[in-house]
């Protein structure tokens, strides 16, 4: 079963963005990958992080959509907060800025993801 982290909160901590979340789970373990992938029917984008010999995946979802906008103007860092064990994300502008530019237009992603995404990071 894949394990997921989900990411419903964030604040700034000088240049870098904070992703939080309410769950008790640790992963000692834990390193970036520096992949993205999306879940357009839970409205999340997923960046994907790696345990020993499988992914985590660390869901983030709409409520910190206009943060991520932030990051990609401003190209700040994002680190996940899992239990006080703080992950970098690395290449996560990169990824974030290819993923929402695939899906600008995109019907592949269902009108309601396509809309969301536009209105948030095209201001659509």
């Amino acid at each position: 079963m894949r394990k997921k982290i989900h990411f419903t909160k964030s604040e700034w901590d000088g240049k870098n963005l904070i992703l939080k979340t309410d769950q008790k789970e640790t992963f000692p373990a834990l390193k970036a990958s520096g992949q993205m992938i999306v879940d357009s029917d839970q409205f999340a984008f997923i960046y994907l992080a790696e345990d020993k010999d499988e992914y985590i995946y660390l869901y983030i979802h709409e409520p910190v959509w206009a943060d991520l906008h932030k990051v990609l103007q401003t190209d700040a860092a994002v680190k996940a907060d899992i239990e006080g064990e703080i992950l970098e994300l690395t290449q996560f502008s990169d990824e974030l800025s290819y993923l929402i530019h695939n899906i600008e237009g995109n019907s592949n992603y269902g009108e309601e993801m396509v809309a969301k995404v536009e209105s948030v990071f095209f201001e659509k």
